[in-house]
């Protein structure tokens, strides 16, 4: 007698509302709070006291942009676990995805994707055409890493530190040439985020895909290449050497970016009073590593952000500082304008 897994293969059963929600990983959206980072490194820029119509508008458009991605990426997740199905079935933990326990049938897994994508970039394009073109070129990318670019060695985590970087322009196109208010002046937004910023995105991104792939390894032992073929291509040691290399040049890069030298669309203080924020950057990625190596975790890097209480409060932490610098400098500025 077949089983529920195959009866559902087999006929295409409609799959439970459940199903579908735990096949997005709601865990996971935490990745595309990356969209939101220009929002929050430009509040010197974009806040204005006289215009609270103008700031709700540039949040409102940074969300929109969010919401495009997190639909983008529930879209990929089918169509990756579609392609790993069986693969995943041997995995201690994947086997519980709706998709590779068949819950989710394989039919079911494209259409879903499908209306995904269409509402997703539909949006974008509402939203202006560099949105659609930033949401196309992620969609793209994550499709040709779920069929050939996971199994190239050293490509695979490159790519998909490309997906952050990704989200992090989207985010800036969003709620580029927006219109603000500040006293009598209306002036259209206009962004020049640092190269910095996306340099520091990228191996921060590279650095936790890394320290994934490191998990996976050993986790994985003798059964490395059934679980993910892509595996048997590293090894611990080497990781663990790019792993420094990534972190050290994530640190440095972000330590450069906080100086604002010779770059004048830094967008940081002149004073550099944004380097107050680079202990936080510090210590967590000092943090990561010692939960990586002590504690054997890196698998799932958003359930670490949400359960280490000493990661997550040093989060809040560097939001909270480097929040803080940069609306004292727009409020600064402020101040010496009228005075």
């Amino acid at each position: 007698m077949p089983t529920e897994q195959e009866v559902n293969i087999q006929t295409g059963r409609v799959p439970s509302l459940r199903a579908i929600i735990k096949e997005v990983r709601p865990k996971q959206m935490i990745k595309n709070g990356l969209v939101l980072v220009p929002l929050f490194f430009t509040i010197n820029i974009w806040y204005s006291s006289d215009d609270f119509a103008g700031m709700a508008a540039i949040i409102g458009r940074a969300f929109a942009a969010l919401g495009i991605f997190v639909l983008l990426s529930a879209a990929v997740y089918f169509i990756n676990d579609t392609v790993d199905a069986e693969r995943d079935r041997t995995h201690p933990h994947k086997r519980y995805r709706p998709i590779a326990a068949g819950h989710i049938s394989i039919p079911w897994a494209y259409g879903i994707a499908s209306i995904l994508i269409t509402v997703g970039l539909v949006a974008a394009f509402i939203a202006s055409t560099p949105l659609v073109v930033i949401a196309t070129a992620y969609l793209a990318t994550n499709v040709a890493y779920s069929w050939w670019l996971k199994n190239i060695v050293l490509l695979d985590v490159m790519t998909v530190a490309s997906g952050f970087v990704l989200r992090a322009v989207a985010g800036s196109i969003a709620i580029d040439h927006t219109i603000i208010t500040s006293g009598t002046t209306t002036s259209e937004l206009n962004l020049a985020i640092s190269p910095w910023l996306y340099l520091v995105t990228a191996l921060g991104a590279l650095f936790l895909a890394l320290a994934k792939r490191r998990s996976e390894l050993h986790l994985a032992g003798d059964n490395s290449e059934s679980q993910r073929a892509i595996l048997s291509e590293y090894s611990v040691p080497i990781l663990d050497s790019l792993i420094s290399v990534v972190a050290t040049a994530t640190l440095i890069s972000y330590t450069l970016y906080t100086f604002g030298t010779g770059v004048t669309e830094a967008n940081v203080p002149r004073d550099h009073s944004m380097m107050l924020t680079i202990p936080f950057v510090a210590y967590g990625i000092l943090r990561y590593l010692y939960l990586l190596h002590a504690a054997g975790v890196g698998e799932t890097p958003e359930e670490i952000l949400i359960r280490d209480k000493p990661l997550l409060i040093n989060i809040c932490l560097w939001l909270v500082t480097g929040s803080s610098v940069l609306m004292w400098t727009r409020l600064a500025d402020q101040i010496a304008f009228f005075t």
